[in-house]
């Protein structure tokens, strides 16, 4: 005999019927997007797959103009780190939220009217009101007082500088050398350009933090130690 106790007549007249029917939650305004990307879609070859891919490289688009931007490298200047044919990530967020480059950072940026009609990429040696040195009695750059080990980074064999300066950055600039130092075009020859050889801050186009291209070349581009232990500038340089 079935146990299970069987609902009678009255029991399921009693309880309130449900409705099957799934409540309309869309208003108007979904319900012609939704119609406007169906004509979207077959209007276009490849229906859907075709729409979808579209809407992909839009987004790829978008986030390399305002995101991740790759760069390739196209000379030896910041050799032993960067080849030539590597690519860079560059993070053009970094320095958009009040954030702005500090030493050490590699950097690239517009150099039209500083450097030349291109996009360069260099380290940042100082930054607004820096006074930067070259050479100490070890040949040496000094900043601010502090003479910097830059072995770690430096193209194998190359000095820090084979030009003698002594500059203070101007608030709001950078003054940027290449790591290959015997074969990159960077502050020290245009000290006497306008500009006097430093970029503007606001023509950094981003960090970059990555080398995303050879695959065997994938590393993270860190900001070397050495940089933080350079006090801050007092200001008093002239």
């Amino acid at each position: 005999m079935d146990a299970e106790a069987q609902p009678t007549e009255r029991d399921r007249s009693s309880r309130p019927a449900r409705s099957e029917k799934i409540s309309d939650t869309e208003g108007p305004e979904d319900r012609s997007r939704f119609a406007l990307v169906s004509r979207a879609a077959e209007w276009l070859p490849g229906g859907r797959i075709t729409l979808t891919l579209l809407v992909c490289l839009l987004f790829l688009l978008l986030f390399s103009r305002f995101v991740i931007q790759p760069f390739e490298i196209p000379s030896r200047s910041m050799e032993r780190g960067l080849r030539i044919g590597d690519r860079v990530l560059v993070n053009k967020v970094a320095y958009r939220f009040g954030a702005e480059p500090q030493r050490g950072d590699v950097v690239v940026f517009d150099g039209t009217g500083y450097f030349g009609h291109a996009d360069y990429i260099k380290r940042v040696v100082g930054v607004g009101r820096d006074h930067v040195v070259c050479c100490d009695k070890e040949g040496r750059i000094e900043v601010n007082g502090r003479s910097v080990d830059e072995s770690t980074f430096l193209y194998p064999g190359d000095s820090p500088s084979a030009v003698s300066f002594d500059v203070v950055v101007p608030e709001g600039g950078l003054f940027v050398l290449g790591d290959h130092r015997s074969d990159s075009s960077d502050s020290r020859d245009h000290l006497g350009s306008p500009g006097g050889g430093m970029i503007p801050v606001g023509r950094v186009i981003g960090r970059a933090d990555w080398i995303g291209w050879p695959s065997e070349h994938w590393t993270h581009l860190d900001r070397p130690g050495v940089y933080a232990r350079v006090p801050a500038a007092d200001g008093v340089h002239g």
